[in-house]
């Protein structure tokens, strides 16, 4: 896929790059703390995040607190959503020593870069964003704030503050990488005198397949339906024979035609490191309570060492705390850099 200027969003040219000098590339990423992560997340990004972190790619994840606020009222039990990424985050085996973990309030410098980045878009701009739009649609929020418009110049700051280069993306979330590039080009047009103040980052797209909640819907951590990275063994069992499955007995593996049948066989799958056509056919007369039953132990099989870590690291909440201290520090110390150097091109260093 090639974007109008000429990046190629996704393609294996980038792919290639990255595998050929890892080195070269700062990779921006995270999550909103509104909840315990879970399958879909795990398949998504997690496992991606620390693919890119083996390689050697220099990585920041982000724990956007600030941002819970977009769609709702009031961030609830924020603390506790907080300590429980770094938890899960830990348990599938990203490393502080390589990765940098911080949350977004905690970094003052980076948040201050809103402010010359909002005079860099327009209003039209920010209400043609497909994805603000959707938040709209699904707030839950008395009144639509301002924050809710502002989001997307929000995730340019994130993104531009460290001068990441590489942003892992989902197909939905390219119009906010789009936008942070506008953002880069622009300021670098208007007060890049001294060079370029900002890299203009490329979409890595994202190519994990679509998993299904229980539900058949939309896997949400809000909605009910999903499997949490944390769940006990009986809880698993108990979510996955409450699965949506349709009437047919023979188990075939057809995501057109039998979305919720085949999202479970390709969970089955992902964990098992198969095809899911050959689960499929492994089941075949058994029927849903055999899909169910090979699901449940494959996925209870795969997480079993994730959450023996995360068991671990809940053993130790002032090591949890004093890994996302060094991270804002870390974050805290280039974000101070970038807005110094801001400031510079601004002609604002008082």
């Amino acid at each position: 896929m090639r974007n109008t200027d000429g990046t190629h969003y996704g393609t294996g040219t980038l792919e290639q790059r990255v595998l050929e000098d890892p080195g070269k590339f700062r990779v921006l990423t995270g999550d909103r703390p509104t909840g315990r992560l879970h399958l879909g997340h795990y398949f998504g990004t997690l496992q991606n995040r620390v693919r890119l972190q083996e390689l050697g790619v220099e990585t920041f994840v982000l724990i956007a607190d600030y941002q819970v606020l977009t769609d709702r009222d009031v961030a609830h039990h924020l603390s506790e959503n907080v300590e429980n990424l770094v938890l899960d985050y830990l348990a599938v085996g990203l490393d502080p020593a390589r990765s940098t973990i911080f949350a977004h309030s905690a970094i003052p410098a980076l948040n201050q870069l809103l402010l010359p980045f909002l005079s860099l878009v327009s209003v039209a701009e920010l209400g043609r964003n497909p994805t603000v739009k959707d938040e709209i649609v699904h707030s839950r929020q008395a009144a639509v704030s301002g924050l809710m418009f502002t989001y997307p110049v929000h995730q340019a700051a994130d993104i531009l503050f460290c001068k990441s280069n590489l942003v892992p993306a989902g197909q939905d979330q390219l119009p906010h990488v789009e936008l942070t590039r506008t953002i880069a080009r622009r300021f670098n047009t208007r007060y890049g005198r001294a060079g370029d103040v900002f890299p203009e980052p490329e979409a890595l797209l994202s190519a994990a397949p679509l998993l299904l909640g229980t539900d058949g819907g939309k896997m949400s951590k809000s909605r009910g339906n999903a499997i949490a990275l944390a769940d006990g063994v009986d809880e698993t069992a108990r979510l996955v024979r409450g699965a949506k499955t349709d009437s047919i007995r023979y188990i075939s593996y057809d995501p057109a035609a039998r979305p919720e049948v085949s999202s479970l066989l390709l969970l089955a799958a992902l964990c098992q490191n198969r095809d899911p056509h050959e689960v499929a056919e492994e089941i075949g007369q058994g029927g849903s309570g055999a899909l169910k039953k090979v699901v449940t132990e494959a996925v209870n099989e795969h997480l079993a060492p994730i959450r023996a870590r995360r068991a671990d690291y809940a053993k130790d909440r002032g090591y949890l705390r004093s890994v996302l201290q060094r991270g804002n520090e870390r974050a805290n110390t280039i974000a101070e850099a970038t807005l110094k150097e801001v400031r510079g091109a601004m002609g604002t260093s008082y």
